[in-house]
């Protein structure tokens, strides 16, 4: 097969996937013509990591939510409720700032488990139960709160999303330490890719070619590279950065080589023959949710930090934006389709648009329209592809 045939085959075969990455690169450029380089600047680009990074959190838990048939429209409530118990904790009642965020999570992960009991056991459609957590989350945060804003936390709280490594490793003009995670993040990216690719050819599947592996992986790397140039010569890694790391490349494997995420894209692909194979349907459903709520619990954590402080309508659209991430990325509307990258790169396409529209003095309201026809073309898109693919067969 030739490299022709090969980046036609991405084109056509591969589009649902490969397009949100062309799309991307498409917006990217797009904006950063229309505000004259200012949105690959080095302080914009460690301004998004910063901004976006609780909708990147929140997404990695929504996909899985999606992925399995379901949907959860509590995640806003949810992370104004847990960034309301850590503030009580920490400014009001003077505990230590890990108490704060270690009891924001723990809330969370609570309050899935609750969701989860409903949908699991009892069989209350995940959107009903959800819907009703929206309502809830956002009643108790108001009661939490006592109806007022409290602030601000103490330095180490804000240091979760508004703190930065710089120095570690010296440099000169640049954040060597930075540089040194960004050639790490690299080679564990090919050692990965090569590893795919060796254990596809060692069962006889079809791979790309060698050429067009290298060829597509050198782009990628010089683009990490690149990102992480950005991020050096500015003010360093972001902590929130390392934390959203770890988590994306732990949700990953979660999904991609473990008996829990093989068993969610059975239940999203077809539920009656994951009971039929013996899938714990309850269970996987129920745990589901337990993460779903572990991890706006984090992101209820970072978004009170980065914002200082705790307020009763935090979070709002929230669980929106992670959804439309998910969608954008390639999630399928009916269940069993999705991955964590596609879900990070629809996220990223939802956070560049907000950022490229700010910094072009776009209204907010302008704002809206545009992420929701962003939205409404991805679910047409996901819709063309099931009649396309029905058509062929």
């Amino acid at each position: 097969m030739t490299i022709t045939t090969e980046l036609k085959d991405i084109f056509t075969k591969n589009l649902r996937t490969s397009g949100i990455y062309i799309a991307f690169v498409l917006i990217v450029a797009l904006f950063s013509i229309l505000t004259n380089g200012l949105l690959l600047s080095p302080t914009n680009i460690t301004n998004i990591v910063l901004q976006y990074s609780y909708v990147l959190i929140l997404a990695l838990g929504m996909i899985i939510v999606i992925v399995a048939g379901h949907i959860d429209l509590s995640v806003g409530s949810l992370v104004a409720l847990t960034g309301a118990v850590s503030a009580v904790l920490v400014i009001k009642n003077d505990m230590p700032w890990w108490v704060g965020m270690l009891a924001g999570i723990a809330v969370g992960a609570l309050c899935g488990l609750w969701q989860g009991f409903w949908v699991a056991y009892v069989g209350i459609p995940a959107f009903i139960v959800t819907l009703a957590g929206m309502l809830l989350f956002r009643g108790l945060t108001y009661e939490v709160l006592n109806n007022v804003s409290l602030s601000p936390f103490p330095g180490e709280y804000g240091q979760i999303a508004g703190g930065f490594l710089n120095g570690l490793l010296g440099g000169y003009g640049f954040d060597t330490f930075t540089l040194v995670i960004g050639v790490i993040a690299v080679v564990g990216l090919v050692y990965s890719q090569w590893r795919n690719r060796q254990g596809r050819v060692k069962y006889g599947q079809s791979v790309e070619s060698l050429a067009m592996f290298l060829g597509k992986n050198l782009l990628i790397a010089i683009i990490i590279l690149w990102f992480f140039w950005q991020i050096a010569t500015s003010r360093g890694m972001p902590i929130v950065l390392i934390i959203l790391a770890v988590l994306i490349l732990g949700y990953n494997v979660l999904t991609t080589k473990t008996v829990f995420g093989r068993h969610v894209y059975a239940i999203g692909g077809n539920l009656s023959a994951a009971k039929l194979s013996g899938v714990n349907v309850k269970k996987i459903n129920l745990w589901i949710f337990i993460n779903m709520g572990l991890l706006s619990g984090i992101a209820g954590v970072v978004f009170s930090s980065r914002s200082n402080g705790a307020q009763p309508g935090a979070g709002n659209m929230f669980e929106l934006d992670a959804i439309a991430a998910c969608f954008i990325g390639g999630a399928s509307t009916t269940g069993g389709v999705g991955r964590v990258t596609g879900a990070i790169v629809g996220g990223l396409v939802m956070a560049v648009l907000s950022n490229g529209m700010q910094l072009m003095g776009v209204g907010a309201s302008t704002q809206q329209i545009v992420k929701g026809i962003v939205l409404l073309l991805a679910v047409a898109f996901d819709i063309y592809n099931k009649r396309r693919a029905g058509a062929t067969h």
